[in-house]
């Protein structure tokens, strides 16, 4: 596979209020921790983002309206959500509440893992899928969900335009145990064409550790940027 990856990122780069705003938040909620854990590639990492501790109505409605408020500020054209099973599922409704309530309605469906043979039938729920559709997910880890809605997608008659997840890692994908040079959010940018929109970056989340001015989250930025060095793309 051919695909040039970009410069490593350096905590020099300017974050947007927005990203900082999110990155404190995560951190904040628990969902950004710190210590050391194991990823599904086998590395040791210095932080650890997990959206499955949104798990309350305030912290689901502050993390949609950073989902909303990314979107509305990019140049990505969409017509409907998706969001693909599990973690994507109550990502695409609360996103689809909170662009209303900014005054973007649009609407969103989403896919069962299993299909289903009675009452509407099929895997796809929700919203007839048409148009441009924007796939919501929490991050981007090897690509296979993405290639997963695309197909559902493209199989329902309609047309992939974008992800937008929470976090890009921005570091390098691995497979059968090798680092590839390229990050999986670059693999579905270069590969599978489509335009990724985060709220936060690693790069973000080293300007927050760097900037914030307490301690306690200081010590942990010389291992994040080893981490970065070592693992970024």
């Amino acid at each position: 596979m051919n695909m040039s990856a970009n410069s490593t990122p350096t905590t020099s780069v300017a974050s947007s209020p927005l990203a900082q705003d999110f990155v404190q938040f995560a951190v904040e909620a628990g969902v950004l921790c710190f210590g050391e854990f194991k990823t599904k590639a086998g590395r040791l990492s210095p932080y650890f983002f997990n959206a499955g501790l949104f798990d309350d109505g305030a912290k689901l409605g502050r993390l949609a309206g950073f989902y909303a408020r990314r979107l509305l500020d990019s140049d990505l054209p969409f017509d409907m959500l998706f969001g693909p099973a599990y973690k994507g599922i109550p990502l695409a409704a609360a996103v689809a509440i909170e662009l209303a309530r900014l005054g973007r309605n649009v609407p969103f469906a989403y896919n069962r893992k299993e299909a289903k043979d009675h009452g509407e039938g099929g895997t796809l729920v929700g919203a007839p899928v048409r148009g441009r559709v924007l796939i919501i997910d929490d991050v981007i880890s090897a690509g296979t969900s993405v290639r997963e809605s695309i197909a559902m997608i493209g199989a329902a008659g309609a047309t992939p335009c974008g992800v937008a997840i929470a976090l890009d890692r921005q570091e390098k994908a691995s497979e059968g145990g090798t680092d590839m040079a390229w990050s999986a959010v670059q693999y579905v940018r270069d590969q599978l064409k489509l335009d990724v929109a985060a709220i936060a970056t690693l790069q973000d989340l080293l300007q927050y550790l760097q900037s914030s001015g307490a301690a306690e989250l200081a010590q942990h930025l010389p291992r994040v940027v080893a981490y970065r060095d070592r693992y970024g793309v």
